[in-house]
């Protein structure tokens, strides 16, 4: 763990990270929305019938994929939402940092790497391999997971 930093205030910088992650992805998603509502809106009525419609059309589909990552977007704030980053865990289950020999995980969602002084955290979900795999060992504990040693260092 940092030296710098208690458990509580790294699992509350991990989180806030996570959760910047999330806004980031909503405001993006929102924002290449409201461009394809608004494109497809714009679409000019031409000669040809069938080119207006099939351009309004294409905008109504790239608008329902973004409306489609917005909402998974909210789905992940949501579970990052059902985090409390100021419990201290002695099991693995969300809001859980972990440490191992392949690496230091906070449980979360799916936000890759987060860098905090001189560590690398990985932001997983609970249902990551490698949390599964986890979940099947105590503290001390190792396994082989994709074909390295993976041991149960600690959990906060």
């Amino acid at each position: 763990m940092s030296s710098k930093m208690k458990p509580i205030e790294l699992k509350t910088y991990l989180f806030n990270a996570c959760m910047d992650y999330v806004e980031q992805k909503i405001q993006l998603s929102t924002q290449a929305m409201n461009e394809a509502q608004e494109a497809a809106n714009n679409e000019t009525k031409s000669s040809a019938g069938d080119k207006y419609e099939t351009g309004r059309a294409m905008m109504q589909i790239e608008r329902d994929k973004h409306a489609q990552k917005l909402s998974e977007a909210i789905e992940l704030k949501n579970i990052l939402k059902s985090i409390s980053e100021i419990e201290i865990h002695t099991t693995l289950k969300k809001g859980s940092l972990v440490f191992t020999t392949m690496g230091n995980f906070y449980i979360s969602i799916g936000a890759g790497k987060i860098r905090m002084d001189d560590q690398l955290f990985f932001a997983v979900s609970e249902q990551a391999p490698i949390i599964l795999i986890l979940k099947t060992l105590k503290m001390g504990e190792s396994t082989s997971f994709n074909g390295r040693c993976l041991e149960l260092k600690s959990i906060v």
